[in-house]
């Protein structure tokens, strides 16, 4: 099944100043995660940000930040966005079905939200260029645990050009200029 930006949220998993230091390849995960979100707000596709524990390790990043809607953060101190009552409350007022996931780490934070989230029935893909964990081999085994539990396994591009859905659409000359 396709995805629709009239029935996605995107939701971007602790990218935070103390984290993304530490996260191989972590300037391609911040360039896709932007790409992601100033598609996302063209298309009126809702997001929402997890902050792990932001007092040990630091509110969001600057650039993602900066992209993010006013009260779409959701601090946690789980390591599953979706274990927090308040994350859990908040997606559930989008009413939308598929979820698109994105962050670090891709074997901790990253894996444990798509987990729960697809042991709820709920349709994730997770955006492979957008995810990453201090070391490749703990990134790819998360993604191929991810997908081994049902999420679709997908790239920046592929979202993007899937909420699109056809090349005369208004938003489309706009939002694949990101891409390029």
């Amino acid at each position: 099944m396709l995805l629709d930006a009239g029935t996605s949220c995107l939701l971007i998993v602790d990218i935070q100043e103390r984290l993304a230091p530490a996260i191989a390849g972590i300037d391609a995960v911040v360039e896709r995660v932007s790409i992601l979100m100033r598609a996302a707000d063209r298309l009126a596709v809702p997001m929402l940000l997890s902050e792990q524990y932001p007092k040990g390790l630091g509110p969001t990043i600057a650039p993602i930040a900066a992209l993010a809607p006013f009260g779409a953060t959701v601090e946690k101190i789980e390591f599953s966005a979706a274990a927090n009552p308040g994350f859990r409350a908040r997606l559930s007022g989008l009413a939308r079905p598929q979820i698109v996931v994105c962050g670090i780490e891709a074997h901790v934070c990253v894996l444990q939200t798509v987990l729960d989230l697809c042991a709820a029935g709920r349709r994730v893909s997770v955006v492979r260029d957008g995810c990453g964990s201090r070391k490749p081999d703990n990134a790819a085994a998360g993604i191929e645990r991810m997908a081994r539990h049902g999420a679709d396994i997908v790239t920046s591009e592929m979202v993007v050009f899937e909420w699109l859905g056809r090349a005369d659409a208004p938003p489309f000359r706009e939002v694949s200029k990101l891409i390029k």
